[in-house]
């Protein structure tokens, strides 16, 4: 007899990172949700790298914060050393990075779980998926049933899977099923996906070894402490006072390279053992020996796994050779010499979905109530999967809320460019965030994702109202200071000239406005604190904005025209039941690519690979026709 153990609105598969944002969103917007985990004791496991943020990755964590979600507060408590990346170059590269204690970051994401309403947590494998036929006979879900047959149903589910689907750990030439940390693989629900038209993907990413703290010679690698000042990833946090530990930095030489070239046959790599794509910007130490054969050495940083733990992560160091290899090659590094391992490290093939299939709201296409988040999407890292989580949490509970779903795009936020990039172009190898790929990256700071998105954390109903109130007063202090800066005009005195010499500026004979000093590209608004006697004590938030703000504003300006060009096409909706075949004009590659991603505006139609500005301009102009047709008709009936 089949027991059915309950009916939720937001079923959640994994309690990943992504996992918890989605659980998390739902359960916070009203939902009665379940998240489903395989050990209680790995919910918001860090398996390979202790931190969180980074380059592109310190900026999702900041909008995931902005619209109300939790990771951010989460690795502000676990923090145990903090870095601003990129300083030496603009604001709009700045990136946070910092140190988490892993265990310390599970046990509070854990506790947040439990201790939140409309939430109930399970340990249990999701096995299968129950499918239906809704009043148009469109395919939607209904279930999920576990490893023990218990029958859950549910409205809407969302797939956080993870690494974990059909999962094997690879080390040399020894394979077995398993999942990160010697978890469980989820072996099953592949099958149910196949079985029921969903493509799945193929994709592979690793770890390095770590290694006890009383086994490194401290004494031959370089320091790496953290910042004199700690910036919270949360904008709740004004400023955290954390006791920092450093990390090191030590370097591969030649004997590396060369233990790793006369064992390439043995590495999985190359001879034919892995068959997943694996990452191209966190590549092996192996991969990285065969790519870059000029290079006589890589970095290796050795990071803390927490405060309570005398484990080290070899970042840098990642390897599927056999362990042997590992251990030799590790001890020719400057510093490990004697070094002992806690844990090898290893390569983990995974199945994962095809994200053409999702539209930007992280739903299937073609299969209503089902959305995936994460890793399950071909994408890399903590934070792509947290963003990812909480659009998916968001919108399942919109869907039922009968609302139309959030949408952030590639103008307002990272999350936006991430998104795009999987449901636009696809993945053809875990997908990692950077800079770069964000166009509008001067508008899309790490600084400023409050201002961009809080407003729509607060409209979904993830932001309260208080917060929502210190975010309104916040932006009111930033215009009011810029305001002021502009109609301020700084006066020449030997003060103000011994102040502007010091930083290698000209000296001002006459009445200077200040917004003009700041500007220069030896100033900023920082600098000119002691000229600026009509200055209030500011949030040291507020004047980085103001600061910012005013420096390029030129560059700001621009981009914000841009974005406004950006937006028309973005405006541009394409019916969801749009025929390409009708479309006259268009190149049979590219209907054929419109009608397998199906575009939902003009501006996504832009951006898919083999679709040309030709094309575009064929289906803008039929679109045209097709919505003056009906307001002709109409015309012609009237008369």
């Amino acid at each position: 007899m089949t027991y059915i153990a309950g009916e939720y609105d937001v079923i959640v598969i994994g309690a990943g990172h992504a996992g918890c944002e989605a659980a998390l969103a739902a359960a916070r917007m009203g939902c009665s949700t379940v998240v489903f985990v395989m050990n209680m004791d790995r919910i918001a496991n860090l398996p390979c790298n202790p931190s969180i943020g980074g380059t592109g990755k310190g900026h999702l964590v900041r909008e995931i914060d902005a619209l109300g979600g939790q990771m951010a507060k989460t690795a502000d408590k676990a923090m145990i050393q903090c870095k601003m990346l990129n300083t030496s170059k603009g604001p709009a590269v700045y990136s946070l990075r910092s140190q988490i204690d892993r265990d310390k970051y599970r046990q509070e994401m854990k506790l947040v779980l439990e201790k939140q309403e409309n939430l109930d947590i399970r340990q249990h494998e999701i096995v299968e998926i129950l499918f239906d036929t809704d009043e148009n006979q469109e395919k939607c879900v209904k279930g999920v049933v576990t490893n023990l047959g218990t029958v859950y149903y549910g409205k809407c589910i969302v797939v956080c899977t993870g690494t974990y689907l059909r999962s094997r750990i690879i080390i040399g030439d020894t394979v077995y099923d398993g999942g990160p940390d010697g978890e469980f693989p989820a072996a099953r629900l592949s099958a149910c996906l196949v079985k029921n038209g969903l493509k799945l993907l193929r994709f592979k990413t690793g770890t390095p070894a770590r290694v006890n703290k009383r086994t490194i010679d401290f004494s031959e690698l370089t320091e790496q402490p953290g910042d004199d000042r700690v910036v919270p990833f949360s904008f709740e946090n004004e400023e955290l006072e954390i006791d920092q530990i450093s990390c090191w930095l030590t370097h591969t030489n030649e004997k590396t390279h060369q233990i790793i070239r006369e064992n390439l046959h043995r590495s999985p790599l190359y001879s034919g053992v892995i068959e997943g794509k694996g990452p191209r910007y966190c590549p092996s130490i192996e991969d990285k020996i065969v790519k870059f054969p000029d290079k006589d050495r890589h970095h290796i940083f050795i990071e803390p796994m927490g405060r309570n733990t005398y484990e080290m992560y070899l970042a840098g160091m990642s390897s599927s050779l056999p362990e042997d290899v590992q251990v030799r090659m590790a001890r020719t590094v400057k510093g490990l010499e004697n070094v002992k391992f806690t844990r090898c490290g290893y390569a983990i093939e995974y199945d994962c979905f095809d994200p053409l299939q999702l539209k930007p709201s992280l739903e299937f296409k073609n299969v209503k109530g089902l959305f995936s988040a994460g890793q399950s999407n071909g994408t890399s890292g903590y934070e792509e999967a947290a963003a990812q989580g909480l659009i998916a949490g968001i919108n399942s509970a919109l869907k039922l809320q009968g609302r139309e779903p959030l949408v952030i795009d590639r103008s307002q936020g990272y999350i936006g460019v991430l998104i795009d990039d999987l449901v636009t172009k696809g993945v053809s190898e875990p997908y990692r965030m950077m800079t770069s790929r964000a166009e509008y990256r001067l508008l899309l700071r790490q600084d400023n994702a409050d201002m961009r998105l809080t407003e729509i954390g607060w409209k979904v109903g993830l932001v309260g109202d208080e917060r929502y109130q210190a975010f309104c007063h916040k932006k009111e202090m930033i215009a009011q200071e810029i305001a002021r800066v502009k109609k301020t005009t700084v006066p020449p005195s030997k003060e103000v000239n011994d102040l502007l010499i010091s930083y290698n500026s000209t000296p001002i004979s006459s009445g200077f406005k200040l917004e003009d000093l700041i500007k220069r590209p030896e100033l900023d608004y920082f600098k000119l604190e002691p000229i600026d006697p009509g200055r209030q004590q500011l949030p040291y938030a507020v004047q980085e904005q103001v600061s910012i703000a005013i420096k390029y504003e030129g560059y700001i300006v621009k981009q914000l025209m841009q974005a406004e060009q950006f937006k028309k096409l973005e405006n541009r909706k394409i019916p969801e039941n749009i025929d390409y075949g009708k479309v006259e004009g268009i190149r049979i590659e590219a209907r054929d690519i419109l009608s397998k991603v199906r575009p939902v505006s003009l501006g996504q139609a832009s951006r898919i690979s083999g679709v040309n500005p030709a094309d575009i301009a064929v289906l803008q102009i039929y679109l045209e026709q097709t919505r003056r047709r009906p307001k002709e008709e109409k015309s012609e009936q009237d008369d």
